[in-house]
């Protein structure tokens, strides 16, 4: 089957959308904490985490285009502080309904059950049933012209975890934790672990590390 741009073009908007976004194949699912400077809270779940770099530790993800009303977006930009909070098993449905468009004084996390957990001095809450939770510090935002989307940049400033999750050699075992993932827009799949292969060099094969 081919599918070429004329093919694309005169399909429905819904069945174009649902296809494209399954294209990238899994990806993650977390639910973005924030809180606005009048102390109202928000939870949105985004599948477009992404790892930018260890030193400093960067995540981004990507917002949609600020047509409407996005509370996540204003509120990061606001206080300049936010959370990713890995969706498990036990919440993915919750998780879900958050993408459903409650006004901005109605907190997602009442609306769906999920708990505001508020640690330490951090500026932003976390979902305290989430296993694994990043507080990040908002640093840089790129509004992109070709979509209209929106691409958010964060330095990781602290790491909360369930015990047990992390390995001797920092390896985070997600399965433990419970970690699901996404394809397309509402598919939701838990995860099998082939192995862990050896570091990549030219001259040799990589073999199992455990």
């Amino acid at each position: 089957m081919k599918i070429d741009q004329t093919r694309l073009a005169a399909m429905d908007h819904r069945y174009r959308v649902a296809l494209i976004n399954s294209l990238s194949g899994f990806k993650s699912a977390n639910l973005i904490g924030t809180v606005n400077q009048t102390g109202h809270t928000n939870l949105s779940i985004v599948s477009s985490c992404v790892h930018l770099g260890a030193d400093p530790a960067l995540l981004a993800f990507v917002v949609r285009p600020h047509s409407v009303d996005r509370h996540t977006l204003e509120n990061l930009l606001e206080t300049g502080y936010y959370t990713v909070n890995h969706v498990n098993q036990d919440i993915y449905r919750q998780a879900h309904q958050t993408s459903a468009r409650y006004p901005r004084d109605e907190s997602e996390f009442h609306a769906t059950g999920l708990t505001e957990d508020w640690r330490g001095e951090f500026k932003a809450p976390y979902v305290k049933e989430a296993r694994i939770g990043l507080g990040l510090r908002f640093r840089e935002h790129h509004p992109l012209a070709i979509n209209g989307t929106e691409f958010i940049i964060g330095e990781i400033e602290e790491i909360w975890m369930d015990d047990g999750l992390i390995a001797e050699d920092g390896f985070v075992d997600l399965e433990a934790a419970g970690t699901v993932c996404v394809s397309s827009l509402d598919g939701y799949h838990r995860t099998t672990k082939l192995t862990r292969l050896s570091y990549a060099k030219p001259d040799r094969s990589p073999v199992d590390i455990e």
